[in-house]
């Protein structure tokens, strides 16, 4: 567990992140894009999907799609947030 002042840090950390509209957008780009193949996934393997082994196409291009647009947002969020830290 952390200690109260650490926490308080690393929690006022993640909120300067989150606050910042690229980060933001990058990983709610990355949520919308990856949520539909790990549901299909998480699914097919404790068995709740038709198919034992699916082979999701479409989650699957969504996903190769929007994973390193949302991590390029994400950094550049982030280059942002200790930019701005470091003035």
């Amino acid at each position: 567990m952390l200690v109260p002042a650490r926490r308080e840090r690393y929690q006022g950390a993640m909120r300067r992140y989150l606050a910042d509209r690229w980060f933001k957008a990058g990983l709610v780009l990355l949520v919308l894009g990856s949520a539909p193949l790990w549901t299909i996934v998480l699914l097919g393997g404790i068995g709740l999907w038709p198919d034992p082994n699916p082979n999701p196409i479409g989650p699957g291009l969504l996903f190769f799609f929007t994973f390193w647009p949302s991590l390029i947002l994400m950094g550049v969020g982030f280059v942002r947030v200790c930019w701005r830290g470091s003035r």
